[in-house]
């Protein structure tokens, strides 16, 4: 196992799985877990996630993601969806615009870490047709698809990416 620092710097995207390795029940639902202790406005969890294992749904998120075809070629996909309503309930209107994002957001942040710790690779899909999304996965009114994470025992793994120095970005007062 690695440290949480570890499991942050060998967090890549990865685009290229291995077709003849399935994701394990027992480690597809540890990570489940990890995305739902994330935290989360009022602990109110205002989110759903699917998990899409079947290959023509994977294959019709193809599609709904302008044709990024490793989430077919990944076992697995988790979509991550607002629920504003859940969140407004209980903080109105910044509850639903605001909330309901950061809780889903956070929650996906925290699987793809987990997936990392687990020995896989994933990759973070924001760019897609949400209502393409909706009618895929036959979601109820209300849920906000988020984000998408193809996930599965990578068959390469790409070089990390550079960043910006943290003088760029960090101000100190």
């Amino acid at each position: 196992m690695w440290d949480f620092f570890e499991t942050v710097r060998h967090r890549h995207s990865v685009r290229k799985y291995q077709p003849d390795m399935p994701v394990e029940t027992e480690k597809l639902h540890a990570i489940l877990e990890m995305a739902c202790a994330a935290p989360s406005a009022g602990d109110l969890q205002a989110y759903r996630i699917f998990v899409v294992r079947d290959p023509a749904e994977r294959e019709a998120l193809v599609h709904a993601a302008h044709e990024q075809t490793f989430i077919a070629e990944a076992p697995v996909c988790l979509v991550f969806c607002a629920d504003p309503a859940r969140s407004e309930n209980a903080f109105g209107d910044r509850g639903a615009k605001l909330y309901a994002l950061q809780d889903t957001t956070i929650a996906a942040a925290y699987a793809q870490l987990a997936i990392v710790a687990a020995g896989m690779g994933s990759t973070w899909i924001g760019y897609f047709e949400e209502d393409q999304v909706r009618g895929v996965l036959r979601l109820e009114p209300g849920l906000v698809p988020l984000a998408l994470l193809s996930l599965g025992y990578p068959a390469e793994l790409p070089e990390a990416s550079s960043r910006r120095r943290l003088d760029e970005v960090i101000t100190w007062r």
